[in-house]
């Protein structure tokens, strides 16, 4: 089969973009990934995101974004799978081009949160849960997570501060990324005497949720235009799995199975193992499911994700960097974008253009999306050929 290859990337700044309209904010990012791309012409557009129908009152954002691009008579959809919006929009474009239906497929992930502003924001997002049993008593993404947490605290007893390292490893590399919500380091300090949000969890454990569009451009590396600039990045391994939506359903509310056999699937098909990846982009809603997400891919075992935030292990130059740009913590969480941003920025790292943010040597990253507690789980494995 042919490799499936990266060729443009775009992003716009994660924030509050309260005078650009979705349709503006998504062109801009993708204007930018076709400009990357050498001009490449497009066949197909995959828009990934998750509260326009409820936030902006738009739905049908294929036509919507396709058409207003100057892009009409290509195919068009819109891919929602709550936060993994982004991986799963990257997963369908990868199919599409590797079957030869088409030749070249835009990826935009975009979202408006300050749409609405208020409680209503908040229940939008709600949206990913079980309505009938989950969302209806009030159960919000973030509560979910505070679940998690006090169930893990329960069962494995780590020190509650030392998951103040995922935040802290956030905001360092965010510091030197434009495109950063919070562009400010943070100490142990100012972590250990955050306010609560929703016992256990403080305000620095939860990922704040914001404006944003990314975008990438996906091909076969033989359609690459005569002189192309930029260091071939491929998709090596791509997967999505379903697990469980509500909590009450897991038999074991921290195993992350769907996580896990989504990283699986994507590094058999690459050939690799998860620890050959010199980097991990992994879906840091909030620092418990950061752990766990290390957990379900393999790279610490049960109960002692925790450990590998302690002594710089996921820094830039540790073991495993993680959030290279600061992911969703101090990047921003624009939800149904999230995975665009992830692999717009693992792109960055296997072209070796990261600047300040730059993983040594980097030549395969993978990459994780997921929506609530892995009820979907999108992967990607990214490796650089030249």
């Amino acid at each position: 089969m042919s490799d499936i290859v990266i060729a443009g990337i775009g992003q716009m700044p994660v924030g509050e973009h309260y005078h650009a309209s979705l349709r503006n904010l998504a062109f801009d990012a993708l204007e930018r990934a076709i400009q990357d791309a050498a001009g490449l012409s497009v066949d197909m557009v995959c828009v990934a995101n998750m509260l326009a129908s409820t936030l902006s009152n738009q739905a049908n954002l294929g036509a919507l974004i396709a058409d207003f691009a100057g892009l009409t008579g290509v195919e068009a959809t819109t891919i929602e799978a709550g936060g993994a919006s982004g991986g799963a929009a990257l997963r369908m474009a990868y199919l599409a081009v590797a079957s030869g239906e088409v030749n070249t497929a835009l990826v935009v992930g975009i979202e408006k949160i300050t749409d609405k502003l208020g409680p209503g924001v908040e229940a939008a997002q709600m949206l990913s849960t079980d309505s009938d049993f989950e969302a209806v008593q009030g159960l919000t993404p973030v509560a979910q997570s505070a679940l998690l947490m006090q169930r893990y605290l329960h069962e494995y007893h780590p020190p509650r501060a030392a998951f103040g390292g995922f935040s802290r490893v956030a905001h360092a590399n965010a510091v030197s990324n434009p495109f950063a919500m919070f562009r400010s380091s943070l100490s142990a300090e100012t972590y250990n005497q955050a306010a609560p949000v929703s016992d256990p969890l403080n305000m620095f454990d939860v990922a704040p949720v914001a404006d944003g569009a990314a975008a990438l451009i996906l091909t076969r590396r033989e359609l690459l235009p005569p002189g192309y600039a930029h260091p071939i990045v491929r998709i090596s391994g791509s997967s999505h799995v379903t697990g469980r939506l509500a909590l009450h359903d897991h038999p074991d509310l921290l195993s992350f199975d769907s996580a896990r056999v989504s990283v699986e699937r994507a590094c058999h098909q690459a050939g690799i193992r998860p620890g050959d990846v010199d980097l991990f982009e992994l879906y840091d809603s909030s620092s418990i499911i950061a752990a766990l997400s290390l957990e379900a891919a393999g790279f610490a075992e049960r109960g002692r994700g925790w450990q590998l935030a302690q002594d710089d292990q996921l820094g830039l130059h540790g073991l495993l960097p993680i959030a290279t740009f600061g992911g969703l913590k101090a990047r921003g969480n624009p939800i149904g974008a999230t995975g665009v941003y992830q692999a717009v920025e693992a792109t960055l790292q296997l072209r070796g253009y990261a600047g300040s943010n730059q993983v040594p040597n980097a030549r395969r990253a993978l990459i994780q999306s997921l929506s609530g507690p892995a009820a979907s789980a999108a992967t990607h494995v990214l490796e650089r050929l030249a």
